[in-house]
């Protein structure tokens, strides 16, 4: 900033260099002006100090200046009780840079600088179209580098509606993890709506984002991440995604969801690739699957966008049944262990659950919950609970079923104060568990 200083470069005005100088240098002329003015007045112990009261001065001890010939340019500042202080004109000059060398040398920036815009001005249309080209050719260059870096394909435009894309990549995902599943997107007339259920963790998000990503970088002029890409007519790019507030305008999670949601139904046209995640979680679930598939409907019949719907009302798969257009595809997981693994590969047809309470105690939601969670859902599923418009989830439930029982050498295990072993006892114990597993 000019204002900071710093803009004009070393060397390009002596002047302005001299005033940084006394700035930077300060201490430097300060020493030798003392060594020459010791030399001088043959005054060994001659002193150049500063104070903010008198500023720059030469002191010289009593003693000596009443016996000494000073220099006929030395002129009294001020007597103390033990010496006496000097200016020259030398140091006199000094101190008037000195002390106002930096607002000079700011002064004289702003000067030069205005200067130099003076005599630039005539160029300043040569100067934009130089910009111009050095921004597109450092845009396409990191383009290219990234191409070749990262194995991206050149993308296919073409004239027929659609969007087809083989074993697409997320850009930014894919560079964070080890082994990214790469998947297929095709979006054509007779499918217009992909309905992408499955698991949280599932990677129903990023395949959407992957597809806008595609769509995007290719219209912006670089290569994509996949193995090819047809990007048919796309005139925007709508996204209904995650969840936030807008408190200081009054407007809650779900007001903001709704009206960008609002915003993609009155905007979205039959060239426009909408991404809508999650749509209507932030009611009761009634009036959330209710909203979904309005909207959802809307999409189809109104807008006929070309439309990626992430969801975990399954209600909404039933879509397809009615619509044409509309296709059920998901992303599988499978239970291991008691545990879950995401296989991250998009199928076609519905999901068949979300596996939500798997992924709640991967987060490290406590045993105790996620055990109470897992029979209450039982309880949904059976319909052992219901009461009112909606299920009730806080009517009491079936007595819990006790654990299978463990395997001996669990009990046997558990049995065991490892502290409290001798080392013949615990070769005779190692010797029992060997037994109980045979």
């Amino acid at each position: 900033m000019l204002r900071d200083g710093g803009v004009i470069a070393q060397g390009f005005d002596a002047d302005l260099d001299e005033l940084r100088d006394i700035q930077t240098n300060c201490g430097a002329f300060l020493l030798e002006l003392e060594a020459r003015e010791r030399e001088r007045s043959g005054i060994p112990n001659l002193k150049v100090e500063f104070n903010r009261v008198h500023g720059f001065y030469i002191e010289i001890s009593a003693a000596n200046a009443a016996k000494a010939e000073l220099p006929d340019d030395y002129r009294r500042r001020q007597t103390l009780k033990n010496a006496e202080r000097y200016i020259t004109p030398e140091l006199k000059a000094f101190e008037d840079k000195a002390l106002s060398a930096q607002e000079r040398a700011l002064a004289r920036e702003k000067l030069l600088y205005e200067e130099v815009l003076d005599q630039l001005a005539a160029d300043i249309p040569r100067f934009q179209r130089i910009a111009r080209a050095c921004a597109l050719l450092d845009g396409l260059s990191a383009f290219a580098e990234a191409a070749a870096r990262y194995n991206y394909a050149m993308p296919r435009f073409s004239d027929q509606p659609g969007i087809e894309i083989v074993a697409g990549r997320h850009p930014v995902v894919e560079r964070q993890v080890e082994n990214f599943i790469a998947n297929d997107c095709r979006l054509d007339p007779t499918r217009r709506m992909l309905l992408i259920t499955g698991p949280n963790m599932g990677g129903k998000s990023t395949t959407m984002r992957q597809v806008a990503l595609i769509a995007l970088l290719a219209h912006v002029g670089c290569f994509v991440p996949a193995t090819s890409a047809r990007i048919g007519p796309v005139d925007a790019i709508f996204t209904r995604i995650g969840a936030s507030d807008d408190l200081a305008s009054g407007r809650s999670t779900f007001m903001v969801e709704m009206t960008e949601a609002a915003a993609i139904l009155h905007g979205a046209t039959d060239q426009s690739l909408v991404l809508m995640d999650e749509i209507g979680r932030g009611t009761s679930t009634f009036d959330g699957v209710a909203l979904a598939v309005s909207i959802a409907r809307h999409l189809l019949e109104k807008n006929r966008c070309w439309t990626l719907f992430a969801t975990h009302y399954f209600e909404l798969t039933r879509l397809a049944q009615d619509y044409p257009e509309c296709a059920n595809v998901h992303l599988d997981a499978v239970e291991h262990n008691h545990g879950i693994v995401f296989l991250h590969a998009l199928e076609e047809g519905p999901a068949s659950q979300s596996y939500g309470i798997e992924v709640a105690a991967l987060a490290g939601i406590p045993t105790s919950v996620v055990r109470d969670a897992k029979r209450r859902l039982r309880a949904l599923e059976n319909r052992e609970i219901s009461a009112g418009p909606q299920a009730d989830l806080f009517a009491s439930l079936p007595p819990e079923e006790p654990d299978a029982p463990g395997h001996p050498v669990l009990g046997a295990l558990a049995a065991i104060d490892p502290d409290a072993l001798t080392p013949r006892e615990a070769l005779e114990a190692l010797y029992e568990l060997k037994r109980l597993t045979a």
